[in-house]
């Protein structure tokens, strides 16, 4: 089942492919930041770092770092402001990514970089694939608290509402992001989708490769699967996430 401290292993451990990609004491807006977990690590390795998210994110509570809100289209910051613009799984999320891309080449410095870690057709794939055992787990939740003969009818509803989500989600496959639904995502969370988005929004592809490690949306396993594991399933099964850096062409002009 889904666990926020396990997510913020999976993006501490992601962050290590991140990180040479950066210049030293690099100036780092993140968007999208969620529970910050990622900011906080790039601060601690030295880096200068401010992370957005829009207002009533459900990683809110969860937060390890002063995330500040901002209203999901324009970046509260002046042209040239950052050496590096940083998003992890949150282009998937945003619905004008034209307006997004031209903010971000906006507060980026010359020669600076953007650097976009998004969920591939694997992670879609495998989804999907573990969405049905998922389902089962909530569901057994469920019955469990039902035949011991439980009158904490709260928490029964609860269960219930649990396992009918889960197992709704499975048969149905809704999207996960912000275009298509969950089967069309296979394409649009493809690799060639997002080099060319990149490209017709003025950016040129530096370099990309794939995060290395493999989960799914709902996490089947968690902690179980330990991270070696995750690595070398990875390199079967596809990794969950791809690295982009790209840079503005209309920067890169002189």
């Amino acid at each position: 089942m889904f666990s926020i401290e396990h997510l913020n292993v999976l993006r501490a451990t992601e962050i290590e492919v991140i990180v040479p990609h950066l210049s030293p004491g690099a100036r780092v807006l993140e968007i999208g930041a969620g529970t910050g977990r990622q900011a906080l690590e790039l601060q601690r390795r030295g880096f200068d770092v401010i992370g957005i998210e829009i207002a009533g994110s459900p990683y809110a509570a969860e937060r390890v770092f002063p995330v500040r809100e901002y209203d999901g289209a324009h970046l509260p910051f002046p042209a040239t402001s950052f050496d590096v613009v940083f998003s992890s799984n949150a282009l998937e999320h945003v619905r004008d990514l034209t307006g997004i891309h031209s903010e971000i080449r906006r507060v980026l410095k010359p020669e600076g970089v953007a650097i976009h870690v998004l969920p591939t057709h694997a992670w879609r794939f495998w989804s999907i694939v573990t969405s049905f055992p998922s389902a089962l787990v909530y569901l057994f939740t469920a019955l469990r608290r039902i035949f011991p003969g439980s009158r904490d009818t709260r928490s029964l509803r609860r269960a219930w509402y649990e396992a009918a989500r889960e197992a709704g989600a499975a048969l149905l496959q809704p999207r996960h992001g912000e275009r298509g639904h969950g089967i069309t995502e296979l394409w649009l969370f493809h690799p060639w989708w997002w080099r060319r988005n990149f490209r017709r929004n003025g950016f040129t592809l530096i370099s990309e490769e794939p995060m290395g490690l493999f989960y799914t949306g709902p996490v089947l396993l968690g902690a179980h699967l330990s991270l070696v594991r995750r690595a070398k399933l990875a390199k079967m099964l596809g990794s969950a996430c791809h690295l982009y850096v790209l840079r503005s062409n209309q920067l890169a002009q002189p």
